[in-house]
C-alpha cells in the first residue's frame, strides 16, 4: 500500500481527496496537514510539520503557496515525493520548486484533469495552424478562488505561446489600453462567481469566422482522481519535475 499525506486536507479539494482515495485499492490515507482542524477527521491532522509522526510514501498538496513551500521543505527533509496541485506561485516560489526537484521527485500541474491537459495540446496545434488569428482565453471559477488568472489559463497561454515561437505577450486588463489590439497578444480574462468548478475557453478570431475550444469541469472529483493517479505515478520516480504530459 502507498501511504499518503494530504496537505490542505480540510479545504474543498482536500475533503474531496479524503473521500476519493477510498476508490484506490493501493492508496491509503495515513495523515493530513492543515492549519485549520475541523475536528471531524478520522485520521491524524497536523498543523506543524515538526510534529508529524507517520512515515508516508507520497504527499499531495492542495493548499496555498505559503503552505506548499512549508510542506516542500518537509518533503525535502524526509525525501518524500510530492504532488503539487496548488496554483498561484510567484516567480521566486516557482524557482524554489524547481530547485527542490533536484532533490526529490515532484509532480506539478496547474490542473489535474486529463482532458484539460489534452486541451493544452490541442490549442497549441490549432494556434500553429491558425497563425495570425486573434486569441482570447476566458476562465470562470467559483467566488472563493483566490488567484487570477487561473494557473490553467496561464498553462494554456504558455502552450499557445510556445507553439508560436514565444512571440506573444499576455494582456490581462484593457482598461488603460487606448489603442487597437496588437497582433502579438493573447488576451486573458477572469470571471469569479457562484460555485463554478471551472470553465476554460480559448477563442481564435479570424477575419470571417471564430473557432472556440472549451472545457467545463462539473465536479471536483476529476481533479482528485488525477492527483491520486499522480501519486501512483510519482512514488517510485527519481528526483526531477514531472507533470501530466508524462502520464499522458
Amino acid at each position: 500500500m502507498i501511504k499518503v499525506l494530504i496537505s490542505g486536507c480540510n479545504g474543498r479539494m482536500g475533503q474531496v481527496l479524503v473521500k476519493e482515495i477510498d476508490n484506490f485499492d493501493n492508496l491509503i490515507l495515513t495523515c493530513g496537514f492543515d492549519y485549520n482542524d475541523n475536528g471531524s477527521n478520522t485520521f491524524p491532522v497536523y498543523s506543524d510539520t515538526n510534529l508529524i509522526q507517520e512515515n508516508v510514501d507520497v504527499i499531495i498538496d492542495f493548499s496555498f503557496p505559503t503552505v506548499t513551500l512549508n510542506m516542500l521543505n518537509y518533503a525535502i527533509k524526509t525525501k518524500t515525493p510530492i504532488v503539487i496541485a496548488t496554483t498561484g506561485f510567484n516567480e521566486n516560489e516557482e524557482n524554489k520548486i524547481k530547485e527542490a526537484g533536484k532533490v526529490i521527485p515532484i509532480f506539478k500541474s496547474s490542473n489535474m484533469s486529463f482532458e484539460i491537459n489534452l486541451m493544452k495540446k490541442i490549442v497549441a496545434e490549432v494556434a500553429a495552424s491558425l497563425n495570425g488569428n486573434d486569441i482570447e482565453i476566458t476562465e470562470t471559477h467559483h467566488h472563493n478562488k483566490i488567484d487570477a488568472p487561473s494557473g490553467t489559463a496561464l498553462t494554456l497561454a504558455h502552450s499557445i505561446n510556445n507553439a508560436l515561437g514565444n512571440t506573444m505577450h499576455y494582456v490581462f486588463d484593457r482598461h488603460n489600453i487606448h489603442q487597437k489590439r496588437n497582433p502579438n497578444e493573447i488576451g486573458i480574462s477572469s470571471i469569479r462567481g457562484g460555485n463554478i468548478v471551472g470553465e476554460h475557453s480559448v477563442q481564435f478570431f479570424g477575419a470571417h469566422e471564430t473557432f472556440e475550444i472549451k472545457h467545463t469541469s462539473y465536479s471536483r472529483e476529476v481533479f482528485a482522481e488525477g492527483a491520486l493517479k499522480a501519486c501512483e505515478f510519482i512514488v517510485n520516480k527519481t528526483p526531477g519535475l514531472y507533470g501530466m504530459d508524462d502520464i499522458i
